[in-house]
């Protein structure tokens, strides 16, 4: 009965030692995975858990910044409108087209918010499908308003429709983006 005692002491140093060195390994893979701002010098246990918790509080706040700024450069605005205070986000107009034709050559004016700013490629899309032949375009920004000017040239045969298939499909298009 005396075997039990000291084997039991035996497997719980073993256990211990086995925890200690797995806490070891798992201190020394946090510590690779922290990038060192100071000299490979030897730090305490807690410093490097400090390290690591500052760094990843650094990460979390350049996260937050990254997708504030990818949120700007796509247009969303999360800013209430002061003047109508019913939660409209600010810069969000509804699109607004108009088209002009004379003759084979076709105007688009194509007026957007800061945060529509896809309709412009989509709307070059849409006169390249219908066999359009942009000639000349172009853009001006005012305030929170982006004015696009399309000038093409469209043939009666453009898929059968001309100028009037292009309307149609552009106004729906601008219609379903509101």
């Amino acid at each position: 009965m005396e075997n039990n005692p000291s084997s039991s002491r035996t497997d719980r140093k073993t256990i211990e030692r086995n925890r200690r060195n797995q806490m070891k390994a798992l201190y020394s893979q946090l510590q690779s995975l922290i990038p060192n701002q100071t000299s490979r010098e030897v730090t305490s246990l807690p410093d490097q858990l400090d390290e690591a918790a500052n760094y990843i509080k650094r990460l979390q706040t350049k996260l937050e910044r990254m997708k504030e700024k990818k949120n700007n450069l796509m247009g969303i605005h999360e800013k209430s409108n002061a003047s109508t205070n019913c939660g409209m986000m600010m810069g969000f107009k509804p699109p607004q087209i108009e088209i002009h034709e004379v003759g084979s050559a076709l105007e688009v004016v194509l007026k957007t918010g800061l945060d529509f700013q896809f309709m412009f490629n989509e709307t070059i899309r849409v006169l390249h499908e219908e066999g359009a032949e942009i000639v000349n375009a172009s853009f001006t920004v005012v305030e929170d308003t982006v004015f696009h000017t399309i000038h093409s040239k469209v043939g009666d045969s453009a898929l059968g429709y001309g100028a009037a298939g292009i309307y149609e499909r552009l106004k729906k298009f601008v219609s379903d983006a509101n």
